[in-house]
């Protein structure tokens, strides 16, 4: 079966080619492209997808029509059926569970509301200084401010009170020890 003058097999492979063309442009250029395609992949278009749907549509139709004798509709048919089948697993068991993956490494400033720390920089009454709270997931260092306006010595471990303007509000903290 022949299409605008070129057979099958060249159309897969046209197809093929650019697919895995821009496949690798967009791998290369993904940061860039991602601005620009922000609008549309919230929507309906998701270029990783559509790239992903092309080139697997061209991969299996030109090794149907290279390998098989049937009819040129019916691979067709079978290879977008495939494609389709394919790029919806890729979605759903690889790029949702790796965007949520991403959004998990993120926290809000409200979350360290109460959460232990240590001074790194000390901390001056009336002054601002730097404290390191450690997690399951990391260590973030924030600007850092005295409750009481009293300094906070370099190592004394403290407590997040108060979140303001991005600066952690902090008090000395004290273990209570149990005498029994």
């Amino acid at each position: 079966m022949e299409l605008f003058g070129y057979t099958m097999e060249t159309l897969y492979l046209y197809g093929l080619i650019i697919g895995g063309i821009l496949t690798f442009v967009y791998i290369l250029m993904s940061d860039l492209l991602e601005g620009m395609f922000e609008v549309l992949s919230d929507t309906f278009f998701n270029p990783t997808l559509v790239l992903s749907f092309i080139t697997i549509l061209s991969g299996m139709g030109l090794v149907l029509e290279k390998v098989t004798g049937l009819h040129s509709l019916l691979i067709v048919a079978g290879s977008i059926v495939s494609a389709l089948l394919l790029v919806t697993l890729l979605n759903v068991f690889v790029l949702v569970p790796l965007s949520s993956a991403e959004e998990s490494n993120t926290y809000a400033l409200e979350d360290l509301q109460g959460r232990i720390g240590k001074v790194i920089i000390s901390i001056p009454s009336d002054g601002y200084g730097e404290v390191l709270i450690s997690g399951t997931s990391g260590n973030i260092a924030k600007s850092a401010k005295s409750l009481e306006n009293v300094p906070i010595a370099e190592g004394t471990e403290i407590l997040v009170i108060d979140i303001e303007n991005g600066v952690l509000h902090v008090t000395p903290y004290e273990r209570a020890s149990l005498n029994v």
